[in-house]
């Protein structure tokens, strides 16, 4: 039995999902954030091991075969998987966050009943489209089918353990820590 909790966030693009995990990690250094192997080549400044592991599909496929994943899923000819084995060890020294989309959220809980699924939500759908356009990344097509994909994403709520609306970054925070700490 491992002594930890494993948390796992979801949530739209341009909700924040990325900024509530770094300062629950910074303000709970004791937890530790879940690596996903990839068979994609690294991106400049990615390292090995802490960005991702990165892997052959050889190897990924293998992994599968041997039941070494808590979820995978294919993304632009690419593969991309929790590894059972880095989340275990990390569960038996403490917390565990992993942020991972929805459909990989809802497998976990599948292979690991303990889980507990949060979903950050947008406090409503003008205000992500409105943080999806501030970033200025992405042209209005993209920002279409990313609030496309925030309908689908949010329709899967009831699954969740937890539902946070993100429209006040420390309260979002204190209220991700609060559930580690239950």
């Amino acid at each position: 039995m491992s002594k930890g909790k494993l948390l796992v966030i979801s949530g739209p693009s341009g909700v924040g999902k990325g900024t509530i995990v770094q300062r629950v990690l910074a303000a709970r250094p004791d937890c530790a954030l879940s690596v996903s192997c990839t068979t994609r080549a690294p991106r400049e400044g990615e390292k090995d091991g802490i960005s991702y592991f990165f892997i052959t599909r050889e190897k990924f496929t293998q992994m599968i075969e041997r039941g070494g994943f808590l979820e995978y899923s294919e993304h632009f000819s690419n593969l991309y998987g929790t590894p059972r084995f880095f989340v275990e060890e990390k569960l038996n020294k403490g917390d565990v966050i992993l942020e991972i989309e929805v459909d990989g959220a809802l497998n976990v809980k599948k292979a690991y009943k303990e889980a507990i699924l949060v979903m950050i939500a947008p406090p409503d759908r003008q205000t992500l489209i409105s943080r999806l356009r501030g970033r200025g990344t992405e042209d209005e097509d993209v920002i279409k089918k990313r609030v496309e994909r925030a309908d689908y994403e949010l329709s899967k709520t009831p699954y969740y353990d937890y539902v946070i609306i993100n429209d006040d970054l420390d309260e979002a925070v204190g209220e991700v820590i609060k559930i580690l700490e239950k």
